[in-house]
């Protein structure tokens, strides 16, 4: 709650516009004040008490604290390492699925956008799988330079958003904190996004609905890989 009320104080410009409480307060202070009182300091006092000035003035405790948590949260930034990305120094070539969880793996870290990545494929019995993975919720939970270092291969999961074994006959569901599993008879497979509430339907002969777009990968002899599809979907929070 802190954080909110300080980040809102930031985006007004108030903690960073003026250096000291009683420069805040001058620009409360009309002239007219000044011509009536003929004095500076009795001027900031009464605005201080809410007398004069324009809409709620913030208390001197409470300009001073929020100017301490800017100033800790600029030093933050200043000695926060760069992040690194899973995929930098990678050899990504002759890869096409990789390269394109690349191109995207900053905004999905950052939460600008969710990604399903839906694969068919071999598992190491042969038996041909396929599942619906939760980009984001793997690159949280897991060192995600293994598979960009082709050191092990990309595989749906029995912990993923939908998994399935076309020989055992294994299904599963799950949600993640990215999106809940909608498993309907009358729609189909179904994903809703938890930040803005969006629908994503991943029915091939359906559009996959608001700020989603499909894209097919050729992953034709490209590992065991049979079918790779990436769901990427731009979040909005909802109002």
């Amino acid at each position: 709650m802190e954080e909110e009320v300080l980040q809102s104080t930031i985006a007004d410009g108030i903690v960073l516009r003026f250096d000291t409480y009683e420069e805040y307060l001058d620009s409360q202070i009309q002239e007219r004040d000044l011509y009536y009182l003929e004095d500076q300091d009795l001027a900031r006092e009464l605005v201080e008490r809410g007398y004069h000035g324009c809409g709620d003035v913030l208390r001197r405790e409470d300009f001073e604290r929020r100017k301490r948590a800017a100033e800790n949260l600029r030093q933050s930034k200043i000695r926060q390492p760069p992040q690194v990305l899973a995929h930098e120094g990678k050899d990504l070539s002759n890869r096409p699925l990789l390269q394109e969880l690349a191109h995207r793996e900053k905004a999905v870290r950052a939460g600008k956008l969710a990604v399903i990545i839906f694969l068919r494929t071999r598992n190491q019995k042969g038996n041909e799988i396929s599942g619906y993975i939760d980009y984001g919720h793997r690159l949280k939970t897991e060192d995600f330079s293994m598979y960009f270092s082709r050191r092990v291969e990309l595989m749906p999961k029995t912990t993923d958003l939908s998994y399935y074994n076309w020989e055992t006959q294994v299904a599963t569901s799950n949600s993640t904190p990215n999106f809940d599993v909608i498993a309907d008879n009358g729609t189909g497979l179904q994903f809703k996004n938890k930040r803005d509430r969006k629908t994503i339907n991943v029915e091939p002969q359906k559009e996959p609905g608001d700020l989603t777009r499909r894209i097919d990968i050729d992953v034709r002899n490209v590992g065991q890989y049979l079918q790779a599809v990436l769901y990427v979907h731009e979040t909005r929070r909802k109002n």
